[in-house]
């Protein structure tokens, strides 16, 4: 397992720009840092819970088999992407590139609020990551849903999302699939901000509950804007269901998640 984890840690920290700056945004030591890489030595419980938060991820998933970790956190080797050069979906998309705009602005960070699909009643927070790579916009989103099961106990349900984003005449479109399972995708749509300075951003989202009937459904969404550079520990610790008239979620939220009136049979927002 120590093997596995320095593996995984390594191809975790492969996502920044350096080890010092992990190092510095976990507020660990760069000496005891590399005994973890090296496999010399394993975190602390209280350190490897905020590695695990840091990277979006649960401590236990760190000492998964190095491919199934790739798997979870979305890692692609340079053979996939010498293969997505033949691939026609990625022919079918080449035409939106050329006429997208450009989306450098939106890049960050954000908390997405939306009414749970799966948890009727209730309101998701989820935290959505928005980079440009090689002139390409992409995205990760990240759930955590915890469900009763009975007898006062609990399951927490994990989703990692990967997909693209395109700016398309004044609207912001973005596609994604559901990482870990791949039985799912989902579409949003936002209205961009005209403002110099980006706050929230309102949209709808469809998709399908993860329940076992897999109902599709739609609901409006708002993402947060929360900066280039954030604290992951304590943004991914957010992450999760909230009731409506919980105080976290304020009164602005909850007005823009509102249900919009169906006219001549469309469900639309403005």
């Amino acid at each position: 397992m120590g093997d596995q984890f320095a593996i995984n840690l390594k191809l975790a920290c492969s996502h920044y720009r350096s080890i010092s700056e992990v190092c510095r945004q976990l507020s660990i030591n760069r000496a005891q840092f590399n005994k973890y890489l090296s496999g010399q030595s394993r975190p602390t419980a209280y350190n490897l819970k905020r590695i695990g938060d840091f990277f979006g991820v649960e401590d236990y998933e760190l000492g998964l088999p190095p491919e199934q970790f790739a798997r979870l956190i979305g890692a692609r080797n340079p053979e996939q992407r010498a293969s997505q050069q033949d691939d026609p979906i990625s022919e079918l998309f080449k035409p939106l590139h050329k006429e997208a705009g450009n989306l450098s602005r939106y890049c960050g960070y954000y908390f997405e609020y939306s009414n749970c699909m799966s948890v009727p009643g209730s309101i998701l927070v989820s935290l959505v990551h928005l980079w440009e790579e090689r002139g390409s916009f992409l995205f990760e989103r990240q759930e955590r849903q915890e469900r009763g099961i009975g007898n006062d106990q609990h399951a927490e349900v994990r989703c990692r999302y990967l997909g693209a984003a395109f700016q398309l005449q004044d609207r912001m479109f973005l596609i994604d699939y559901e990482s870990l399972t791949l039985n799912e995708m989902s579409q949003t749509i936002l209205i961009p901000s005209f403002k110099s300075r980006i706050s929230r951003l309102n949209g709808l989202k469809t998709g399908v509950s993860s329940g076992d009937r897999r109902n599709p459904a739609c609901t409006r969404v708002v993402w947060e804007y929360l900066g280039e550079e954030i604290n992951r520990i304590n943004a991914f610790r957010q992450i999760k269901l909230y009731r409506p008239d919980d105080p976290r979620i304020d009164d602005d939220i909850r007005d823009r998640l509102s249900a919009g009136m169906v006219s001549n049979g469309l469900f639309e927002i403005e």
